[in-house]
């Protein structure tokens, strides 16, 4: 069985309308779903909120899942764009910057190999990261997107991500220091 095709027989349940592989697939996915919005909106009513909306949208739009790739990454992209949008419409303040004062803050940052701190200081450390900080953190270092995806998604140049990223590692050093 390829990785596209894990929980095949869940999702075909779910687009005949079982209720049972709906619960299921919720059942599934609905934790980590549920981190991935905290993470991003740092407010528990908020992500709690969302998933349940990113979860109306997936069962209403489960009929344009093709089995490329694995029902989780294609659940993952749904939540994570329903959290930029989230963002968006809270007016999520990013400040451009340009290439030098990136060169400058990226020497400025000390190597990461040698600290090292337990998951929950460090997730901590992140929920008290000014917004834009903390998306930019979460979908680089977590979530695994490249600069040049997270300028797509926020709508900002890649530039600004390295900038917002830098930042928030720094920031994030100051607060677990």
């Amino acid at each position: 069985m390829e990785y596209k095709d894990i929980h095949r027989d869940i999702v075909e349940g779910c687009l005949a309308n079982n209720r049972l592989a709906q619960q299921k697939l919720y059942q599934l996915y609905s934790k980590a779903m549920y981190n991935i919005c905290f993470r991003m909106l740092n407010n528990e009513t908020d992500a709690e909120d969302l998933l349940q909306n990113s979860f109306v949208d997936v069962f209403m739009k489960l009929h344009y899942f093709r089995f490329d790739s694995s029902i989780g990454a294609w659940i993952k992209r749904i939540v994570i764009n329903n959290c930029i949008n989230f963002l968006k419409k809270k007016r999520l303040q990013i400040v451009e910057m340009g290439e030098q004062d990136i060169a400058a803050e990226v020497e400025e940052i000390t190597d990461w190999e040698d600290i090292q701190f337990s998951v929950n200081r460090v997730q901590q450390g992140i929920q008290q990261l000014p917004e834009g900080y903390r998306v930019v953190l979460t979908l680089y270092l977590l979530e695994g997107y490249d600069h040049n995806e997270i300028g797509e998604i926020l709508n900002i140049a890649t530039s600004t991500s390295k900038s917002q990223y830098s930042r928030a590692k720094k920031k994030l050093k100051e607060i677990l220091n």
